[in-house]
Order: C-alpha cells, then structure tokens, then sequence
C-alpha cells in the first residue's frame, strides 16, 4: 500500500497534529540510553524527586483494601472536595464539588476543555512561547490558534493590551500557561488579573493552565479564577504532575462553570472514564496533607535554576532570561545558527544529542526559532556535565 493510499485512511483531525515534540525527544533519547551512551538529558518535563511517601502510602493502602473498582467518571467526591478546598485555601475561590472533575493527567483536562468549547471557525489566543501541545489540541478541535507575539527583552510578558489586539469576532478562548513551560516566566498579578477581565467583558472563555501554579519563585502564589466577578468565564486547568512529582500517576483536574464541567465530565465518560481509583486516594492525601514537600522542592528548583543559569555564563554567545517559575530554561541560540553548519535550532539540538549527548528541545515546536529549552529538574551533577558537554560543542562551532 503507498503512503499516499495510507494517509487517506486516517481522518483529517488526525493528520493535522504532529506528535508531540517533547515525547518524540524523550523516546529517541531513551534509545540512546538503552544502547549504553551517557546523556546528559534536559529534555522531559519531569520532576528528578520521587513521589513523597506518604502520597505512595495512600494508594497502596487503598490497593490493599481493594480500593480498585470503578468510580464515578468525574472522581470520587472525596478527591473533588480535597481540590477545590485545596484551591480555595490557596487562591480564595469558591468552587463546589460538582465544578470539578478529575482526570487522567493535565494533558487530558485541557484536551476534554477545548474539545467542548472550540468548533470549526472559533479562535483560541494563544502567547508565544507556548506549550507544545496547545496548537495540535486547538487544531483537533477544528479550532484556529491565534498566537500573540512577546518580547524576550521582557522577559516574555503577556499584557491585557496585546491579547485585547488579538481579539476578534471569532475569539473562543484564551489559553494562559504561567510559570510558562519552555520560558518559566511568570505573569504579573496586574496583567493576569487583567486579562482574565477583559475576557468576562467580552464573553470570551479564559483556559488557566496551572500545572506549575506552585512552582513560582517570586514570592506569591496566583490565580486567574482569584477574579471571583470572573468566575463565568475562567476554566482551571490542573495537574499533581508537577507538584507533587507525580508525572507518572496520570492526576489532573478542571475547575470551572457546571454546565462546562458536566461536558467534560460526558466526554470522559466515553474515552477514559474515571482516573485510577487509588490514584484518587493517592491524591487526596497530596492535597490534604502538610504541604511542606512542596515547599521544599521548590526550593532546590530555584537552587538548580542559579546553578544552570552560572553554567551558561560562561559559554560566549548564549543568552537566556532569568525564570520566574517552572523548572525550565529557555536560552536564545541565535548566535550560533549558520555556524557550523548549523541551520535552525532543531538543526543544533539535533547536533547536541547525537554529538554531545545533551538532551534538550528546540524552540520550533513551542513557537520560536531562536531558542533551546533545558528542564533543569535533574541532579546538580547532570547540570554541570550537561552544560559543559554544551560550552565544549558550541566552542567547536
């Protein structure tokens, strides 16, 4: 059969997204590591701690006592109670129980989100950097990303002027995501805030990716749905991912307006049902206990983040903002494209991997040319191999 014959099998949604970027890196690297090369690997999203033990001691208690059927599709009300108390103590909103659902992962609420409220024709504003996903999620929806340029000299900041210039007739929905992951920069409350009512005024829904909400080294903890007048318009879209070191539990949440909940909560009735039902009780106790593991995680990121950002200070060339959040970095390589034969910044990740062993994700898939993005969510010895793997590469160039 040709690829041609092939292709016309397979539903236009679905050949109009990509795989994603970041699980296309991963999965080559993991075939470098199995074939015994050393690799300094900056690429996946992943927290380097492991799950804290009380939060592994709760589902194995709940597997012991066969805590292990079906649940309700949107979670078991104990789980949704632990998330809105839990973002209600941290953020001031008032969320009930049946405004919630839990889901498999982040990934999967955003998804269900746009899938019930994007169609043909409606328009999603989208700022650039952005998470790779967001575009093919937008897409599959029938929907039409609208990007919305920033400065990296502001250290890509987002104001309620450059997303009230984007708007049109068409506009849907703006999706924020910040700590931003690649560029872990974090949204002034003034300009988030801001946003969040222009949308109400002008009946457009807001999409608040908070899946590194907690992971902001400034000070202060926000979120849009702090906007209460709001409430109509802003869908919280959560994650234990990241939190928690929880990446591989599959433990996301929504928070929004019933009606929206309730579409969700139907589509997911009609792919994965409920999440793992001790991966609820595991992640009642992450969200009702003490929260000082959290505290203390953050913490090294911000030790690791100083440690990555010294790194680069002494490779000539390479510049990069100083995040705010997350655990990424996001240096701008330009001045090394055309060098070597180095033609874009895939073009150099590429090279990174299979000639320096350095894992790390071009700029291409979140929206830029210019720039790599390194998660620094690793052991302070990877980071110092890692960066001098790169200085030793880029000086060859």
């Amino acid at each position: 059969m040709s690829t041609a014959t092939a292709t016309k099998i397979l539903t236009d949604r679905i050949n109009r997204i990509e795989v994603s970027a970041t699980m296309a890196i991963t999965a080559e690297a993991l075939k470098m590591k199995a074939a015994g090369i050393d690799l300094a690997d900056f690429g996946a999203g992943e927290p380097h701690f492991s799950t804290p033990q009380h939060i592994k001691d709760a589902a194995i208690e709940a597997i012991q006592k066969n805590f292990t059927r079906y649940t309700a599709v949107a979670g078991v009300p104990e789980v949704r109670k632990a998330i809105v108390e839990r973002h209600a103590a941290d953020f001031g909103t008032n969320y009930a129980v049946d405004e919630c659902v839990f889901s498999a992962g982040g990934k999967l609420a955003i998804f269900n989100a746009m899938e019930v409220l994007v169609e043909q024709g409606d328009e999603v504003i989208v700022p650039v950097p952005y998470w790779v996903s967001y575009k093919d999620i937008i897409e599959f929806a029938n929907g039409t990303p609208v990007f919305v340029e920033t400065s990296e000299a502001e250290n890509f900041r987002v104001t309620p002027k450059m997303i009230a210039d984007a708007i049109t007739d068409k506009t849907k929905a703006i999706i924020l995501n910040f700590p931003s992951n690649p560029s872990g920069a974090v949204m002034a409350k003034e300009d988030l805030y801001g946003i969040v009512k222009l949308a109400h005024e002008r009946g457009i829904y807001v999409l608040l990716d908070e899946c590194y909400v907690y992971l902001s080294f400034n000070g202060e903890l926000i979120s849009g749905a702090s906007v209460l007048e709001a409430k109509e318009h802003v869908i919280v879209l959560g994650s234990l991912s990241k939190t928690y070191a929880m990446t591989g539990w599959r433990a996301g949440f929504a928070l929004g307006p019933k009606q929206i909940i309730g579409a969700m909560s139907k589509l997911q009735s009609q792919s994965t049902s409920n999440t793992a039902s001790m991966v609820q009780r595991a992640s009642i106790a992450a969200l009702t206990a003490s929260q000082d593991c959290v505290v203390e995680m953050r913490k090294d990121y911000v030790k690791l983040r100083d440690r990555v950002l010294e790194g680069f200070k002494s490779i000539p060339g390479l510049t990069c903002t100083v995040p705010e959040g997350a655990f990424y970095v996001y240096p701008n390589i330009s001045k090394f494209i055309g060098k070597g034969g180095i033609k874009s910044a895939s073009d150099l990740a590429s090279k990174l991997l299979t000639e320096a062993h350095v894992v790390t994700v071009p700029g291409e898939p979140f929206g830029t040319t210019e720039h790599v993005r390194l998660s620094y969510a690793v052991s302070a010895d990877v980071i110092d191999k890692g960066v001098e793997r790169i200085r030793e590469y880029l000086a060859k160039l």
